[in-house]
């Protein structure tokens, strides 16, 4: 009852009624743990039980969490905390939960992994600006007394982008705006893309209102099919798109990061907008508001990387094997105008 009716987002102060509940919910979580007898005699029960044990002492454990980090003033705190809601598959009402995450992992994983074992990490989409420092430093191998030892290797792409592919940045374009939908001049734009591509494309968008609104206005001006995420199983989906090669798909987030559809079908990737973090992100906001308090530019630290990391995972849907040819479309004047 307590969050239900509360406004969803970050929550920097715990009022009374919240810091009453939370703390009788971690009470009584720990009373009802101490009360489990996990050993009856049928093996059975007793998996059922240190389940059940497993299942009480992390919400109350999360409780007691939450409860803790609102001591520490703003900037020295290490876990962010914040009201979700997120919509209910039967058709009811938003589910309001609770949610609780750390500022920072790096911490964590230095102390947790990096100091007891030698460890691989490995991707396509590791360096922002050719090296490895903004990932570096978001894990923990930058600091702790000593810091890990670690190494970076860029191997290279199989690819000559250069050669295979073009990057168009339309700068004729308005700067996107708040509400996430294109303006009448990026809607003509998309039109004459796919239209020069014959189908063929990717459309990549920061928000789903954004790639619906899109392709219900592409599905009445263009002549070639437009599917969008959301209409079937994102694996049918892509199916559908790479058998046509002139069906465009369009969607969000899973889309940025999953698909691999390789040869001619996919010739021309649209990105909407620059992929910022939403300014209402709880985490990452959290995260931008702590490195500014040290002194840091927390905007460049967090928003800036984690677009750069999306686009260069949104533009590798195009070029999947050494003979693919095509378009990477940017949509957004920005990447031509502004200064980050």
């Amino acid at each position: 009852s307590a969050i239900f009716d509360a406004e969803p987002g970050r929550i920097d102060h715990l009022d009374e009624e919240l810091a009453t509940y939370l703390t009788a919910l971690r009470d009584a979580a720990f009373v009802i743990r101490s009360a489990i007898d996990t050993t009856p005699s049928d093996p059975q029960a007793a998996a059922a039980r240190t389940e059940a044990v497993t299942a009480v002492t992390e919400v109350g454990d999360i409780a007691a969490r939450m409860l803790d980090s609102f001591g520490p003033a703003i900037p020295d705190r290490h876990d962010v905390v914040w009201l979700d809601q997120i919509e209910n598959n039967r058709g009811g009402p938003k589910r309001a939960i609770l949610r609780v995450a750390p500022l920072s992992v790096a911490g964590l994983l230095r102390t947790r992994l990096f100091q007891h074992c030698t460890t691989v990490l490995t991707s396509a989409t590791l360096t922002i600006g050719g090296n490895f420092e903004a990932m570096a430093g978001a894990w923990g191998l930058n600091g702790g007394d000593p810091p890990p030892k670690w190494h970076g290797l860029d191997v290279g792409s199989p690819f000559d982008h250069a050669k295979s592919g073009i990057l168009y940045v339309a700068k004729h374009l308005p700067p996107p705006g708040r509400d996430g939908t294109g303006s009448p001049a990026q809607l003509d734009e998309i039109e004459a893309l796919i239209t020069a591509a014959g189908g063929r494309t990717l459309g990549l968008f920061s928000s789903m209102r954004a790639a619906r609104a899109t392709a219900e206005v592409m599905s009445e001006r263009l002549s070639t099919p437009v599917l969008c995420q959301g209409e079937d199983t994102t694996a049918a989906l892509v199916q559908r798109f790479a058998d046509d090669d002139q069906t465009s798909l369009f969607g969000t987030l899973s889309l940025w990061q999953g698909v691999d559809v390789p040869g001619p079908t996919l010739s021309l990737v649209l990105i909407d907008r620059i992929p910022f973090p939403r300014p209402d992100d709880p985490l990452l906001t959290a995260r931008q508001r702590a490195i500014a308090a040290r002194g840091g530019n927390g905007f460049m630290a967090v928003a800036a990387n984690h677009a750069a990391l999306l686009l260069s995972q949104g533009a590798g849907r195009l070029l999947r094997r050494v003979d693919d040819r095509g378009v990477v479309a940017v949509l957004d004047s920005r990447m031509a105008t502004a200064r980050y």
